[in-house]
């Protein structure tokens, strides 16, 4: 499994065209074949921070997501939105399971 957790830093003037074009992209990667989850969401200390946590079966389930007309189509209009620079850790994961509270 590999899981993605990436930090952009989005520009405030582009900040509802961004989050727009976010939602969208999540819904399309959620339906995905591989994508075992697909999440975006603001930190809530900054409103301008999203923060992306994706999960693949394996490297051709992520292949497949960025080679996509959806994600494709997000990438050529991201750079107008930063405002800084994105951070994009990758994990490979070998076993998940619940966590009790």
């Amino acid at each position: 499994m590999i899981l993605l957790h990436a930090t952009v830093p989005i520009d405030p003037g582009s900040r509802e065209d961004a989050l727009d074009e976010i939602a969208e992209l999540a819904e399309r990667s959620r339906a995905e074949d591989g994508v075992i989850d697909y999440r975006a969401s603001t930190e809530v200390g900054d409103e301008n921070v999203v923060h992306f946590v994706e999960c693949y079966e394996d490297e051709a389930s992520l292949g497949s997501h960025t080679e996509s007309a959806h994600f494709q189509s997000f990438s050529a209009s991201l750079p107008e939105y930063l405002d800084g620079r994105p951070e994009i850790p990758r994990f490979d994961v070998e076993s998940a399971s619940p966590v009790e509270l």
